[in-house]
């Protein structure tokens, strides 16, 4: 089966409690079942990590190896401020997609930079908490596009 990692970067845990007005109701469990269950359905496996801390994201990448055919990535606030996450990316092998559960484009201006965006295939933002859904049928498109 075809597994995709999705990796969640600071203050995500605090999701459905933290500015809703912006990010929700949702809690990133909830988030998680439901890219579970879309995922069975176009037979893909997902699995969640979640930290923030910047080294352990770091870590996460970098022990990615072979193990995964895409890799959906909310860096959060580190999105706008780590080299490190960027370089980590670059070693990176499978197809990668930066999200934003807002749109860092209509919020304050230090969100315009982005260090992750260079680094990945593409970019889902301003959707709500579809862009986790959106982002794994765009790896399963990708994948099909790059086998036809």
């Amino acid at each position: 089966m075809n597994k995709i990692l999705v990796i969640n970067g600071p203050n995500l845990n605090m999701l459905g409690e933290r500015e809703t007005e912006i990010y929700g109701k949702k809690t990133l469990n909830q988030i998680k079942e439901d890219c579970e269950v879309f995922s069975q359905k176009i037979n893909y496996e997902i699995e969640f990590f979640q930290s923030n801390s910047e080294s352990e994201i770091i870590e996460c990448l970098q022990g990615m190896e072979n193990k995964y055919v895409g890799l959906i990535i909310n860096a959060a606030a580190l999105t706008h401020t780590s080299i490190s996450i960027h370089d980590s990316l670059k070693i990176v092998g499978c197809k990668k997609i930066e999200i934003h559960i807002s749109n860092p484009y209509s919020r304050e201006n230090f969100r315009n930079k982005s260090f992750v965006s260079p680094v990945v295939d593409g970019i889902i933002s301003g959707l709500g908490h579809s862009v986790y859904i959106t982002a794994i049928f765009a790896i399963k498109q990708i994948l099909e596009q790059a086998n036809e």
